[in-house]
Formats: C-alpha cells, structure tokens, sequence
C-alpha cells in the first residue's frame, strides 16, 4: 500500500558488533501482511504538503520524511523491533486519496501488533492516520500544536484534519476525544476558539504551557481513553529550536514541556500512534528541525 517502498537506510558506523548499532542498522523493510515481533514499531511517512498548499502554507512538508529518517539514521539503537513501511506520496494534488491509502497502511500496522510512528508531512496526515484507527474503541486524540486545526472546508486542509475526525465520529454516534497543548491565542480565531469549546476540547494555551502543565494534560487525557494518537506539529515548537516548519511560531513552547507530553504518554502505555508533522526541510537550519524531531521520536519508542 507503499507509494514508495523502503529503501535501506545508511549512517555512521563505528564498528560491526552490536554494541554499535544504529537506527540504520537495525531496521528492516515491512509491507502489509507480513508478522511483526512483540514491542515492533512501524514507520510510515507521508510525502505530502497539498495540505499545507491548500490552506496558504509554506510548502515543502512533503520533504519531512526523507529528512526525519536520516536524522534518525545515526542515532544509536532504540532497542526495539524498528521496521519501516515505505512512504504514502501526494505528488498530484489528491491529497484525500493520500489519506485514504495513509489509512489503510496504519490499519495493517495496528492489525499486525505494531506501532506506527507516522512522519509527515502537513498536518493533513492525522486525519488519514486517523482513518486507520476510526471505529477502533477507545482512541483519542492528543494534539501538541499551535493550532486547533478545527476549520470547515469544502476540501481536506492542513488545517482541517480535528474536524474532519469530529464530524466521523458525530457521524457515527460518537464524540472525538481531543485534547490539544500549546494553542496561540494570537493565531487562532474566535470562531476556532467556539468549535473547540462546542467540541468539548480541552485546551492548554502556550502562554500556560510549562512541563508541569503540559504533563498534567497528558495525563488527565490518558486518563479517559485507551489507546492515544499522540500528533506533533513542530510549529507548536520555537522558531529558534523549530524554524524547518510550514508555519512557525512567533512565542512557542518549551521543548520540556513536548518531552513532558511524551513521557506521560509513553509512561501509561496507552500509546497507540505517534505522528510528527510539519518538518518542512526547505526552511530548516542546519538540520535543526529535523534533529529535534528525531530525538522526539526516538524518546517515545526507546525500550
């Protein structure tokens, strides 16, 4: 279900025996339908920024994941099963179609014990990560971000994907779980403001975000759910430690307080999908953002 199929990854290497390794030398190819060993994680990229075109955004997220694999490539060994999916490209402005196909790989990933760990890409990734898991009981939805992504459009967006899910889960019978840390109050509208409030949606604003309340959120959020899709949009980050993203913020919150978010929820053990979001490597500055995301995912999955 890959439009691009993985390709072996290469890093610095300092010698043959395990003591070495490396993300690069540990992770292995997988497709759909074969098994995956006990603690397995699955990448799966999402070469798209049509998202992020549509909703007047900087592109070149569609770069992210090239970028994020080799940030981690050298980093040392996880010490978990690593495998790695290949890419869902948006190269023809089909973004929904994009989602669809995104969908279906996290499906077979969850369906085969593992967990996916998506790499975008716009945020329009989460709602076809989304798609993987909808209907499953017990998800929800934990947002680190600047931005509710909570607008209505006549077509997918970066800025729609929270929506979209709510208005599934409506559609079904049930309310969406969502929770999101590190919301601009300058960067988001009255009207936002309102949807997220009709939403149920708890909200932690940036200018309240320290590692303690960051935490705590995560924690009352992993509190009432089972299973967490934890989504990272880079842009809740500072332009100085994030200045590769679509949209870069002006204020920002701590890198602790992200790593706080991650650790609670990695802590419960009701992770159930990571995803990283808007690595846009055009604007990136000596690799920065791609590093910082790097690390980010490889603290939710070291064993």
């Amino acid at each position: 279900m890959a439009d691009r199929e993985f390709a072996p990854w290469s890093g610095r290497g300092d010698g043959p025996g395990p003591e070495h390794a490396r993300w690069h030398s540990v992770v292995r190819g997988w497709a759909p339908g074969e098994s995956l060993p006990e603690g397995a994680v699955v990448l799966v990229g999402f070469a798209s920024d049509e998202g992020v075109r549509r909703n007047g955004g900087r592109v070149g997220a569609a770069a992210g994941p090239a970028a994020l694999r080799q940030a981690l490539a050298s980093l040392s060994d996880p010490g978990c099963p690593v495998f790695d999916a290949g890419d869902v490209v948006v190269d023809d402005g089909d973004l929904e179609g994009g989602q669809v196909r995104l969908g279906a790989l996290v499906a077979a990933v969850l369906d085969a014990g593992g967990l996916p760990v998506v790499l975008g890409g716009g945020h329009a990734v989460a709602y076809g990560s989304y798609l993987g898991w909808a209907g499953r009981p017990g998800w929800g939805v934990l947002n680190v971000d600047a931005h509710f992504d909570l607008r209505v459009s006549d077509r997918a967006t970066s800025g729609t994907p929270f929506a979209q899910m709510a208005a599934d889960e409506a559609s079904a019978g049930r309310d969406l779980a969502y929770a999101v840390a590190g919301i601009s109050r300058a960067n988001n509208t009255r009207v936002l403001f309102d949807a997220a409030e009709r939403l149920g949606v708890e909200v932690l604003l940036d200018e309240d975000c320290t590692p303690a309340t960051a935490g705590a959120v995560a924690e009352e959020f992993v509190a009432r759910v089972d299973r967490v899709h934890l989504t990272l949009d880079l842009d809740a980050l500072p332009a100085s430690v994030a200045p590769g993203v679509s949209a870069p913020a002006g204020f920002g919150i701590s890198l602790d307080s992200v790593r706080a978010v991650v650790r609670a929820v990695v802590g419960s053990g009701r992770l159930g999908l990571l995803e990283v979001a808007e690595l846009n490597p055009s604007f990136d500055v000596d690799g920065r953002t791609a590093r910082t995301a790097a690390r980010l995912v490889d603290l939710a999955v070291r064993a």
